[in-house]
């Protein structure tokens, strides 16, 4: 796990070197271990590594092939890079590294190389010969890559949207539609920004950089899978799912530094950490948060699982008081603005501190296995809506939508559609504002945001899937993509930890998604899960009350953060990318307990001035 830093088309070499710099002194959390560049004419390489495979100083990267014609830098972990090289007996290596796997299979496949490779990636090599730049991202958009071209054909790329802007080479300019986005799902959806003139590359394609332009291609889509649905036969659904979790981990757990697991004690922690005790001939280190406050503490569970599984468990004891203090620090590391994340903050944080380099964790079950009532409720849109007239719910749907409240008018949009299909019911699910409040705050007419866009666009394949297959398919596309991955990657990396989850393997992905909803959901949510790994998850963790990692926002934010966030409402009204009165009012709304607004609508406003003030905006 490294981060990565480009520039190619500047010709002056020593300018190119300058921006490099900078550019891998903003990624140097990200690696700490080793930094590499390569500067010549027109092109500029840099990487900042965390040691996790081979960690010797041949292993270092920039990393070019004997002839001197590839060079490549590269973010993340190739899990079967040993099958792939044995593939590859032809090539010279001179290192233990899966970076040299990828450069030698990128030399005799081209392109297609990526088809062989099951990991986490982001790439970049550089073709010497042709001078053109080749890049890629994992299927599942673990790893990210942004990227921008200038205005005279200068490609800069990195790991982080502050890395591009520290190569001075793009103007620090709020993107009006990715606000928009941020406004209404506190988080920007890819391919934007909430940077003007910075996009990500999106999660399995890749592209060719030749002659100032940049062409991007599909090479793999979540949907694509055209095998048809599987077997209805449980049990064989069941031993498939167990074979290709257990496979899963157990690709995951290669590593030449001290590995251990996130472990809250829920069902998918749990999962992991059971399935990677029967991997590992070594008890596996485990790591949870504990609170003093019962409404937030999940120590017993974890505990109870840490027992059964004699994992080396350490628990981290935090007061509301030590999340507090760690708050200003944790927003200091955000790359991208997030209204979410601080958890994952301080669980790295933690395990990072105790020495740990890599985690796996259990990220992605709730997505696969529709552990989300979102999951039923849209199960129950899809059957009952069919029934009610058109005209009546576009009545209702008129009069629900006159509240002030967002979430009213959320329900007013979902009454009222025409059609219910996932393009329509997903982003009103995902939505943290209504289209109407973000409208009002940005003084824009509504317009269809980036994911209803691809919602749209992909229907017909996504629309031959099991309904439950269908929605979790919205949230791999959605927030999964583009809240949880990017927050994990942000701020785990913020303190140099490897995270890794074994839910998305992209195997598994595509066999979960073709499981009829009748296997899938027979019981309670996650019940297939559940009964694949079955006896392995007590019925204490099985049947717990879902919690996840809660905070006290809405008192913090009315408490001990008030300032804090008035403050930044007042600055950020000022800038005049929002409208200022709609803006003040609904922190008004929130503070006087009116409206309905939450702490929700309000936080992620506040963290966007924040993010704003500290890179130079």
């Amino acid at each position: 796990m490294c981060g990565i830093a480009g520039i190619i088309g500047l010709r002056d070499v020593q300018s190119a070197q300058g921006k490099i710099d900078s550019m891998l002194r903003q990624l140097a959390h990200r690696g700490p271990d080793a930094e590499g560049c390569l500067v010549n004419d027109g092109v500029a390489l840099g990487h900042r590594r965390l040691s996790i495979i081979d960690l010797s100083e041949s292993a270092n990267q920039p990393m070019t092939d004997p002839s001197g014609r590839y060079t490549i830098i590269y973010n993340g972990e190739i899990y079967n890079f040993r099958k792939v090289k044995s593939k590859l007996k032809d090539y010279p290596y001179s290192t233990e590294s899966d970076t040299e796997v990828i450069l030698a299979s990128y030399i005799k496949y081209g392109p297609a190389c990526l088809s062989e490779l099951n990991g986490m990636f982001a790439l970049a090599i550089w073709d010497a010969n042709e001078r053109t730049l080749f890049v890629a991202r994992d299927r599942l958009g673990v790893k990210p890559l942004y990227y921008s071209i200038t205005g005279d054909g200068i490609l800069v790329f990195a790991s982080e949207v502050r890395a591009i802007l520290d190569s001075g080479l793009v103007e620090r300019k709020v993107d009006s539609r990715g606000l928009y986005d941020y406004v209404m799902y506190h988080s920007v959806y890819s391919p934007r920004t909430i940077v003007e003139d910075i996009q990500q590359l999106p999660a399995g394609t890749f592209g060719v950089f030749s002659r100032s332009r940049l062409s991007i291609t599909q090479y793999w889509r979540v949907e694509d899978d055209q095998a048809g649905i599987v077997s209805d036969d449980e049990k064989l659904v069941r031993r498939n799912i167990r074979d290709l979790l257990l496979s899963s981990v157990e690709m995951r757990m290669i590593s030449d530094v001290r590995l251990g697991a996130f472990l809250s004690g829920g069902i998918d922690s749990s999962t992991v950490v059971g399935l990677m005790s029967e991997v590992s001939s070594q008890p596996v280190d485990t790591f949870s948060v504990a609170f003093d406050e019962k409404e937030f503490d999940e120590s017993a569970y974890s505990s109870l699982i840490a027992k059964r599984f004699n994992t080396r468990h350490t628990s981290v004891k935090l007061t509301v008081e030590d999340l507090l203090d760690q708050l200003p620090e944790a927003l200091s590391r955000m790359d991208s603005p997030s209204g979410d994340g601080l958890n994952t903050y301080v669980v790295s944080k933690a395990t990072r501190d105790a020495g740990i380099k890599v985690a796996l964790s259990g990220l992605g079950g709730d997505e696969l296995f529709a552990g989300y009532p979102t999951f039923l409720l849209w199960k129950k849109v899809r059957s009952r809506m069919r029934h009610v007239p058109g005209f009546m719910r576009e009545a209702l749907g008129s009069i629900v939508s006159r509240s002030n409240r967002s979430r009213n008018q959320r329900l007013g949009a979902l009454l009222s559609a025409k059609d219910h299909d996932l393009a329509t019911v997903y982003p009103l699910f995902r939505q943290v504002l209504s289209k109407r409040a973000v409208s009002d705050l940005c003084g824009a007419n509504g317009h269809k945001t980036d994911i209803e866009t691809s919602l749209a666009a992909r229907s017909p394949s996504i629309s031959g899937f099991p309904l439950l297959s269908q929605f979790s398919i919205g949230e791999l596309l959605g927030y999964t993509q583009n809240v949880l991955l990017k927050d994990v990657d942000q701020f785990s990396m913020a303190s140099a930890l490897e995270v890794r989850e074994p839910f998305f393997d992209f195997r598994l992905v595509e066999y979960v998604l073709r499981i009829p909803d009748s296997i899938k959901f027979p019981k309670y949510p996650k019940s297939l899960l559940v009964e694949s790994v079955a006896p392995m998850l007590p019925d204490e963790i099985v049947h717990r009350k879902k919690m996840g990692f809660v905070l006290p926002w809405d008192r913090w934010l009315r408490g001990e953060l008030s300032e804090f966030c008035e403050v930044r409402i007042n600055a950020l009204a000022e800038r005049g990318i929002l409208q200022g009165g709609q803006l003040n009012d609904l922190w008004q709304s929130f503070f006087s307990h009116s409206g309905g607004v939450l702490w929700s609508h309000v936080w992620h406003l506040a963290v966007l001035e924040d993010w704003l003030e500290q890179n130079g905006f």
